[in-house]
């Protein structure tokens, strides 16, 4: 299946991801598929749902090139520790040309499964602590808009107002199923892994 990066307010992007019961070559097919995407559209990480999935899974490479860097696979990952503040600008592929500052834990400590179910467990800070909170974030249905101050949000608000008129436009279309049918179509996906 060809993968694409859904926008804001695509529903799929609200919904709670569940955890991964089964990993396979198709599966392992699309998390490099993601890879690819990602480096596409120029990103350093990205979650499951972001590409209409509603696993709990999300790949990140800091460096966001395919030849440099190193590639990150978080298998129903847990976020085990937090600490400390850092506020630093955020941007989302769902979210094109939309930069905000966000503020976030300076320091996290993460455990999760690779693509060998090898249990691993990283403590970051910097960009890869600020990467992991945001991809995590997205697993819950959390969005960064959802944590900019007040002042954040009103700075993104028509960007925010013309990304919700592209998808009414495109639901009008039919290029967008209905809520129901978005829905209907995660469950499914949900009983072949989860």
């Amino acid at each position: 299946m060809a993968l694409r990066v859904l926008k804001y307010p695509h529903p799929a992007l609200r919904h709670k991801s569940k955890p991964l019961r089964r990993v396979d070559g198709e599966l392992k097919d699309v998390i490099r598929e993601m890879f690819d995407l990602m480096y596409r559209q120029k990103g350093v990480g990205l979650a499951a749902n972001q590409v209409d999935l509603p696993y709990r899974f999300f790949v990140i490479n800091p460096e966001g090139e395919p030849t440099k860097g190193r590639e990150f696979v978080f298998l129903n990952p847990v976020l085990e520790k937090r600490s400390g503040t850092a506020e630093a600008e955020e941007g989302c592929l769902s979210f094109p040309e939309i930069f905000a500052p966000v503020k976030r834990s300076a320091k996290v400590t993460v455990s999760a499964y690779d693509l060998d179910g090898q249990e691993i467990r990283c403590e970051f800070d910097g960009l890869m602590a600020r990467a992991v909170q945001h991809e995590y974030d997205h697993l819950d249905g959390v969005l960064f808009v959802d944590r900019l101050s007040p002042t954040g949000l009103l700075s993104v608000k028509e960007a925010l107002a013309e990304l919700e008129r592209e998808f009414e436009g495109d639901r009008q279309r039919g290029v967008i199923p209905d809520d129901q049918k978005i829905a209907s179509r995660l469950e499914r996906l949900e009983q072949l892994r989860t």
